[in-house]
């Protein structure tokens, strides 16, 4: 799994996979999307399909790269799973610092003003007091 969260860190790899998501593309089609080298694309490939994010299949001269749903179902599953525990965690540790007291939310009528920018200590449209 490293290696696929590793592969679509890059951003070029993720365009990568858009491109070859709906269509199976030879990589000089790809490459030519790319202001870099076809070497350099080729790199991208490999590291894509090591991760089993693409597969490559040979036609005479040609390789044909294509997304595979399964591999990507599965970075895709594993993510959601990080992001659920993650969420899922940090919602009980909010609920319990409310449950203390710790938690509570600032409204604009308790916010402190001071200094303003305005330099006189108020706030733009505030009217201060006026003293009988």
């Amino acid at each position: 799994m490293e290696d696929a969260i590793r592969a679509i860190a890059e951003p070029r790899r993720r365009e990568i996979l858009r491109l070859v998501w709906d269509a199976e593309r030879p990589a000089g089609d790809i490459a030519a999307h790319f202001d870099v080298s076809r070497p350099a694309i080729s790199q991208h490939l490999r590291v894509l399909r090591e991760a089993g994010l693409v597969s490559e299949r040979r036609e005479g001269t040609m390789r044909l790269y294509r997304a595979r749903p399964e591999g990507v179902a599965e970075l895709r599953a594993y993510l959601d799973r990080f992001w659920e525990e993650g969420l899922a965690t940090l919602k009980r540790e909010a609920e319990r610092e409310e449950r203390k007291g710790r938690f509570r939310m600032i409204t604009p009528s308790k916010r402190r003003t001071g200094g303003g920018p305005t330099g006189t200590g108020r706030t733009p449209g505030r009217k201060r007091p006026t003293r009988a």
